[in-house]
């Protein structure tokens, strides 16, 4: 018999003296987000995350910003990370890999995620130094994903296949990464243990 997956949610508070960062994640919801990080352009990309997912997601963040947002944008990735790794379990009866491509006009995105237990991201983003939509820096990114990879134990591969504008080159990045997490963490009925010859992630 295979296990039951639900609830599959949790909630976490992170907090150090640069960044207070609180959160909830339900994996098996309808795409409903709640999300203030004090980065508009950041709060749009993590949007796309819940709603593509299907994953009923709430952040807030504090950060000091007044100094720089890298500590707020990788702290909000280890919360993220901490959370999905948290509702996972252990991991039985997922369907453990997914993939996906997301065109968004001029631009295209491809990800591959394994819930691995193992953190490795690999991530070929063709952007500009120093390359903004408005005021985010677009190199926050690979922060984001390199920390979110850490606490969640995945592996995750990004490649951004093409684009022009900045904006449409980053959502289709993030709806090409929650597409295939979605994929990834799905319940699979015909998988009755965890999928691994090392019976464990």
């Amino acid at each position: 018999m295979t296990p039951s997956p639900s609830p599959r949610t949790a909630t976490l508070v992170r907090e150090t003296r640069e960044t207070r960062i609180e959160g909830t994640l339900f994996l098996d919801g309808t795409g409903k987000t709640k999300i203030a990080t004090g980065m508009p352009f950041f709060d749009h990309l993590l949007d796309q995350v819940g709603r593509h997912g299907l994953f009923d997601l709430e952040l807030s963040a504090r950060g000091d910003l007044e100094v720089d947002w890298h500590h707020t944008v990788e702290d909000t990735g280890l919360l993220l990370g901490s959370l999905l790794d948290l509702a996972l379990g252990e991991r039985t009866a997922i369907s453990r890999y997914g993939y996906f491509y997301a065109p968004l006009d001029e631009a295209m995105a491809r990800t591959v995620v394994d819930l691995s237990g193992r953190p490795y991201l690999v991530c070929d983003l063709p952007l500009e130094r120093g390359e903004r939509v408005r005021d985010f820096d677009l190199d926050l990114l690979e922060d984001f994903f390199q920390a979110f990879c850490q606490k969640g134990r995945l592996t995750l591969h990004l490649h951004l296949l093409s684009g022009r504008n900045s904006h449409h080159k980053a959502e289709a990045l993030f709806k090409s990464f929650a597409r295939a997490l979605r994929m990834a963490v799905s319940v699979d009925s015909r998988q009755t243990g965890i999928p691994s010859t090392k019976g464990s992630l």
